[in-house]
């Protein structure tokens, strides 16, 4: 059984991204939240009076931050979501960042610590099942570094959490984030006038509108929920219907020509997307079942996955190629 909390001060990494603006925005919203933290690399277009923006790299030094602030309570979303050619310099920034986090956090006796991981751990598989799990295996594509980093990530914080009894962790496996101005490596794809199908296959794909990521997000903020959660929107589209959404093309090649262009293109810096790894996502099967997130937090989804893509689709308004 769960209670609520009352944290005073949120400290949240990656808080000019994307999301991190949208939860902020959320934070400072709330009666109960009496100081939020924004760490970024970049500066934030946010301004309240109940938040402090810091020009900050998540691997730089944060214990005497948290204590000083009086930090209880983290949100972790920093993370190098592009798959960088140094696959060194990818783990320094996205594990060293995430044990930097823990580091500062154990410091200042943070009682709650929120990981914004991904289902892109559970890796594309022709064996998946239906819909996976939380207990299912984690099993990222070896070459992938997003996928691969988070679950190193995912290891610390349960560690820690097992560790630290006292503290509340909560990892969440989110699916690809859709909205208006969203900006991720789906909506790259759908910017470029023809995307690469393998084969025939065509796996149904999951997404999650960013008004429910951030509700939940701030369940999770403002409620004790600690373990690993699925989220994702309800029901899947094809891949296919995603481009066809998009008003794109889609160009069919066998597995063999689909994976050999895209790692010479890769080698060849023609493209900075990702290795053929990368198609895996677009072939096979990774999505997750989200019972217990509904059924412990008694959350219902509003948007479904088809809605979620619409509405990038829509604030976007991609051109019709010709």
């Amino acid at each position: 059984m769960t209670s609520p909390i009352n944290p005073r001060v949120v400290a949240v990494t990656g808080a000019s991204g994307y999301l991190g603006e949208r939860i902020v925005k959320r934070l400072v919203a709330e009666p109960s939240i009496a100081h939020v933290i924004g760490i970024d690399v970049r500066p934030s277009s946010l301004e309240h009076e109940k938040l402090t923006t810091l020009i900050l790299d998540v691997t730089a030094p944060l214990d005497a931050l948290f204590l000083r602030h009086k930090v209880d309570t983290v949100v972790h979303l920093a993370f190098v979501l592009r798959q960088l050619r140094d696959r060194e310099e990818s783990r320094r920034i996205n594990v060293g960042g995430a044990a930097n986090v823990l580091r500062a956090s154990e410091s200042a006796g943070v009682s709650r610590i929120i990981l914004m991981s991904s289902s892109t751990v559970y890796g594309p598989h022709p064996d998946n099942d239906h819909l996976l799990i939380e207990d299912s295996p984690l099993r990222p594509p070896p070459e992938f570094n997003y996928p691969n980093n988070k679950a190193t990530v995912e290891a610390l914080y349960r560690r820690y959490g097992e560790q630290h009894i006292p503290t509340q962790v909560s990892i969440l496996r989110c699916c690809i984030v859709m909205g208006p101005m969203v900006h991720n490596f789906i909506t790259q794809a759908l910017n470029k006038p023809a995307l690469i199908a393998v084969g025939r296959d065509d796996p149904p794909m999951q997404f999650v509108h960013e008004e429910d990521l951030t509700e939940v997000l701030w369940r999770f903020v403002s409620e004790n929920h600690p373990g690993t959660f699925n989220v994702a929107g309800t029901g899947t589209i094809l891949w296919s219907d995603v481009v066809k959404m998009a008003h794109r093309r889609l160009l069919r090649f066998s597995a063999p020509i689909a994976y050999g262009l895209t790692n010479i293109s890769w080698r060849l810096r023609l493209q900075n997307d990702a290795p053929g790894a990368g198609l895996d996502y677009v072939r096979w099967p990774w999505n997750v079942s989200t019972n217990r997130v509904e059924e412990e937090l008694g959350f219902k989804f509003k948007h479904s996955s088809r809605e979620a893509v619409q509405s990038y689709l829509q604030g976007a308004s991609p051109s019709t190629p010709t």
